[in-house]
């Protein structure tokens, strides 16, 4: 019988996980590492090189070898992404214990009656729209590329993507919930993109933490491919939850890094 609800906690270190058995927790980047005795890396989780997999993408794909693992290998009604330090909660929201106030598929089940495709909360920028907050923090010719492949593979995205890069919010992340078709729409339209992307950026210079272009760039086209199924009618507005999430973030230092990236033209380089 099929899964109602499988989501993949993506994590590249062995850690708390929820004990709700609708999460699979997935390292992901897990192909050809070892440890300290030089045998594979193993946590007791998952691994993402299993199955069809991208794993050894990992390097430019970050989490998002984790979305293509359970696309390819998962089959349930709806799929899911979080992070290991970032989940969707529950009811009972508790600051001191992230992992402990994670949603549970009882939470989670009445409300799959209404709702197509689950989102983080937006995330709010103010003074800077998703194309000016990713070029001053990252490098803004991604998205050029980006545009110039939609206008060749896909010119019916245009206008979505357009409307979504003048924004000054988003659905950031990479953190979802779909139904499993919208999934397997997603996926298969996102990494015809990033694949080209890939092979379009010449990463050999670039750090560990630039070098993962491809997970940046699928949290803002996340939202373009949502605007072409809102334009659609595929996906009405009603049919798209915003759930609360909570993370563990460093706010002192992301906020310092927003600013310096917006007035100081300082690029971000790491995470917070």
């Amino acid at each position: 019988m099929k899964e109602k609800v499988k989501i993949v906690v993506a994590t590249h270190k062995k850690y708390q996980m929820p004990e709700d058995k609708m999460y699979i927790p997935l390292h992901v980047g897990a192909a050809a590492k070892l440890d300290n005795d030089g045998n594979p890396l193993d946590f007791d989780y998952v691994k993402d090189d299993s199955g069809q997999n991208i794993s050894s993408l990992n390097y430019r794909f970050g989490t998002q070898t984790g979305l293509y693992w359970i696309w390819k290998n998962v089959d349930s009604e709806y799929k899911g992404l979080v992070h290991y330090r970032r989940h969707f909660v529950g009811k009972h929201p508790n600051k001191k214990d992230i992992v402990g106030s994670a949603i549970t598929f009882e939470e989670l089940r009445p409300l799959l009656k209404k709702y197509k495709v689950f989102t983080p909360k937006k995330r709010h920028y103010y003074i800077e729209s998703l194309d000016s907050h990713y070029a001053h923090t990252h490098d803004g010719s991604h998205f050029r590329i980006v545009r110039d492949i939609i206008q060749k593979d896909c010119p019916e995205y245009l206008h979505a993507f357009d409307t979504v890069m003048k924004r000054t919010w988003g659905y950031m992340f990479n953190m979802m919930i779909m139904k499993n078709e919208l999934m397997d729409d997603y996926c298969s339209w996102l990494f015809n993109i990033l694949f080209q992307v890939a092979g379009s950026i010449d990463a050999n210079t670039l750090s560990d933490f630039d070098s993962r272009f491809c997970g940046r760039i699928s949290e803002i086209l996340f939202d373009v491919w949502l605007e072409k199924k809102v334009e659609d009618s595929i996906v009405k507005k009603d049919e798209i939850k915003e759930l609360p999430y909570m993370e563990q973030v460093n706010w002192i230092f992301k906020i310092k890094a927003f600013l310096a990236a917006k007035f100081l033209k300082q690029k971000y380089g790491k995470s917070s």
